[in-house]
């Protein structure tokens, strides 16, 4: 079985993944109990997701994470390292265009999205300043960005509680369901090792990003970041 290591070597996160494509968002729906669709609505009206506008959704995996874009009727542009959660994704979202990319070096053309948006990918990336660069570079002037990610509850009792699910039930599910429990080790050791909120902003901000905000969601074990991409 692949597992990925804190360092985040894009080969070892692309095989990891590549190895639980299957049933990734089965076993995602068990150890989040229903919320990421809740979380995917929110992004999508972060990014004002609507007919006519153009997104690209960065680490898309299988593409459960652009179906709140496409279903406000945007056109959607899924890319992700993992050939094999992108081959799921096609499968079943015809609706979305899947393309096989880096996110370090995004294969498209400056200012070409109305907007951008990762869910649940920036923490899996080697260098996430270079990410966020990327992003700004493929969006128009104006345009709007949505990092939707996990993190550590502000508030102690939260935080402890949080921890506790990670450490102890995440490994419990995961090993009831998924065909590769070692895959989820990583996921919450990367969640405890992500920085904080006003951490990721500034980094947001240091990218290049205007009118950078965040605020939690769901007691804060997710924060929605925004930005918009400057003029000029």
């Amino acid at each position: 079985m692949v597992r990925a290591g804190l360092e985040k070597d894009p080969a070892e996160v692309a095989a990891m993944f590549d190895e639980v494509a299957q049933g990734y968002d089965r076993t995602r729906a068990r150890l989040w109990l229903g919320r990421m669709n809740s979380w995917g609505r929110r992004t999508a009206e972060t990014v004002q997701a609507a007919p006519g506008r153009r997104i690209l959704d960065v680490a898309a995996g299988t593409g459960t994470s652009g179906m709140a874009l496409t279903a406000r009727g945007a056109r959607v542009v899924a890319c992700d390292f993992s050939a094999g959660m992108l081959a799921i994704g096609r499968h079943r979202h015809p609706a979305m265009d899947f393309v096989v990319a880096d996110g370090h070096q995004l294969p498209f053309a400056e200012g070409t999205f109305d907007a951008v948006a990762i869910s649940f990918g920036l923490r899996n990336v080697a260098d996430a300043p270079q990410v966020l660069a990327e992003m700004l570079r493929v969006t128009r002037p104006g345009g709007l960005l949505a990092v939707c990610e996990f993190s550590l509850p502000v508030t102690p009792v939260r935080r402890a509680l949080f921890r506790t699910y990670l450490r102890h039930l995440v490994p419990l599910i995961a090993r009831r369901v998924s065909s590769n429990p070692e895959a989820y080790a990583y996921l919450g050791e990367s969640i405890e090792a992500w920085p904080d909120p006003a951490v990721l902003g500034a980094r947001i901000t240091a990218a290049g990003w205007d009118r950078v905000r965040w605020r939690p969601l769901d007691g804060g074990v997710v924060h929605l970041h925004t930005g918009t991409a400057p003029h000029g």
